[in-house]
């Protein structure tokens, strides 16, 4: 039998070498059953990355991991956005499907004590292959719900969407957990609480000098009483604000707070610690392990051995320890002779974020040639992310696919070749990425994609394989300046509708084919077929859109809202605090 194998295999490297195949290019990937790890930065722009351009930031091991692998060069977020980007990751499905989109400018989850979240009816992949036998984990950041009637139901939890072991944070990484420059939330809440502080001030003391100048009669109770308001809400104002904000930034293991506030010096060394003993664990077995990053988002917390290091200030620090993260996870892979059967995949929930600037730092990452970034709409700059995937002996190393591919295409592969079945009960967008990374196809699946923003349709593409054109169509675009402070209005992320955004009719058009920065939009002047695509591109919509059905928002307002008794907090709220992780340089 093993003599077969090997004559099998010689027959193979002849045959490859004739044809200009290798092997590995040639085996068929179903039912190999790899461990799967996937690899996720939070806001991570392509402009960043080594591979994909970039000669000033040091991207060492995310290089290496093209280099031994496949690299993606039109890979796509289904949202610019992180939270209905990761849903829509999870479960292969424009986040549209799963009611995590909305039409009342709340485009994230804002608090960890809300109700809304990823659906307990939608399937991801963790669940199918945890049926499957393969040990599930979610290492990192979550930021798709958590609770929805008490603090302890975890409804949206991640050990209710099929993972077995999760470590990490609910939510996400922020500027107010450390009271940053920028912020999200608190600066936002100070104000309001200021503004009120000063109406009860001004009212306590008006009826006070109407009390002693004899102008006003009565009981000295509104004098009081407002008095009492004032000071309340000046108190408020500068200490509830931080303890309310705060109570989001803490660490879970599973069902259990570890954390809370977290203890930043040390979180790297946690979560690659968690990682390791995950990996150490489950070695006998298949595992499928999404290590879902906290870097790179503001506030770029970063440790001491990386500060200062790069010529991009904090951001450029931040991105090479998240490369160096990186490259100790593959040093635990190699360490457990499990590189050669472990599919290794890297993206970004989404683009760089423009808006991340201050005075004259830029906090936020570059999106290279691409317009645009985090948060605006259907640009290139805020959808096109890395994509990269590497298993040794089975991907031709070094290979570049230039067709349009989608963070949703991640469900359908791993699915299959973690020996289960898509769900046939449902719509399912992505599309397998096996035969293009095996060779065997020579165009992606996808014809057409669709570019959401919250609800509202932005932007559609059409890969017209005849002719190898890539056709754009821009129904509305936001408002942001390119050369200013890169976002919309100086308000942050760039709204979906309203007065932030410009409504196209005709559509905006482009061939990015030949034009990928979007920079110089045809017209029936330019384009003789002008006409004619966009018909073609309106016929494939209206038929996307007759699959549409009505889900339950999660993003309504009483869905978004900050509910104080969903709040999760190891103590007494406000007062949240607790440590179970040991000592920090243990870690």
């Amino acid at each position: 039998m093993l003599r077969l194998e090997h004559a099998w295999t010689w027959l193979a490297v002849t045959v490859g070498a004739l044809l200009g195949v290798t092997p590995s290019a040639s085996r068929d990937l179903s039912g190999s059953r790899p461990n799967i790890l996937l690899l996720m930065a939070d806001d991570f722009g392509i402009g960043d990355i080594g591979c994909y351009g970039n000669d000033t930031i040091r991207t060492p091991n995310i290089d290496r991991l093209a280099r031994d692998g496949v690299m993606l060069t039109q890979h796509l977020a289904a949202a610019s956005v992180c939270t209905p980007s990761r849903a829509a990751f999870l479960t292969g499905r424009y986040p549209l499907r799963s009611g995590m989109v909305s039409s009342n400018g709340y485009r994230v989850l804002q608090w960890t004590g809300v109700s809304g979240g990823l659906p307990t009816n939608e399937t991801t992949f963790a669940k199918i292959l945890k049926d499957r036998g393969y040990a599930t984990g979610l290492i990192g950041k979550w930021h798709l719900g958590l609770n929805c009637e008490s603090p302890n139901d975890h409804c949206h939890h991640p050990l209710n969407h099929g993972f077995d072991h999760f470590y990490g944070m609910p939510f996400s990484m922020m500027g107010d957990c450390i009271r940053w420059e920028l912020s999200e939330k608190r600066a936002g809440m100070e104000r309001k609480l200021n503004v009120c502080f000063q109406i009860m001030a001004v009212a306590a003391l008006t009826l006070t000098a109407g009390k002693l100048t004899h102008l006003t009669s009565g009981s000295w109770t509104p004098v009081i009483w407002s008095t009492m308001a004032a000071i309340l809400l000046f108190t408020t104002t500068y200490f509830l604000g931080d303890l309310i904000v705060h109570a989001d930034c803490f660490l879970m293991r599973n069902h259990t707070i570890t954390e809370q506030p977290m203890h930043f010096p040390r979180t790297t060394s946690l979560i690659l610690k968690e990682v390791s003993s995950f990996i150490q664990r489950n070695k006998q077995t298949p595992f499928l392990l999404f290590v879902s990053f906290l870097h790179v988002h503001t506030p770029l917390i970063t440790t001491e051995k990386f500060r200062g290091k790069s010529v991009h200030g904090l951001y450029g620090d931040n991105t090479e320890e998240m490369d160096w993260m990186l490259g100790k996870i593959l040093d635990t892979l190699d360490t457990e002779g499990l590189a050669n059967s472990t599919l290794v995949y890297f993206t970004s929930d989404h683009g760089g974020s423009l808006e991340s600037r201050l005075r004259n730092n830029q906090y936020g990452g570059s999106n290279g040639i691409y317009k645009g970034g985090k948060g605006m709409g259907g640009w290139e700059g805020g959808i096109r992310v890395p994509g990269i995937f590497r298993w040794p002996g089975v991907l031709p190393a070094g290979r570049v696919i230039h067709e349009p591919t989608s963070l949703m295409d991640v469900f359908p592969t791993v699915v299959e070749l973690g020996g289960g079945h898509v769900p046939q009960d449902r719509v399912i967008d992505g599309r397998s990425l096996v035969p293009l990374l095996q060779g065997t196809a020579e165009h992606s699946a996808h014809e057409f994609l669709f570019h959401y923003c919250g609800k509202y349709l932005h932007a559609a593409r059409w890969h017209e394989k005849d002719s190898g054109r890539l056709w754009k169509v821009h129904y509305m675009t936001p408002r942001f300046h390119p050369k200013g402070a890169g976002a919309c209005h100086g308000q942050g992320v760039c709204p979906c509708s309203g007065d932030g955004v410009t409504q196209h009719s005709p559509p905006l058009l482009f061939d990015l084919s030949r034009d990928p920065s979007e920079t110089r939009p045809l017209s029936p002047g330019s384009e003789p077929r002008y006409h004619a695509v966009l018909a073609r591109v309106h016929e494939a919509l209206e038929q996307h859109r007759r699959t549409l059905s009505p889900v339950p928002p999660q993003f309504s307002l009483g869905n978004i809202v900050w509910k104080p008794w969903l709040q999760p907090c190891c103590g007494t709220f406000p007062l949240c605090a607790c440590t179970q992780d040991g000592d920090p340089n243990e870690a």
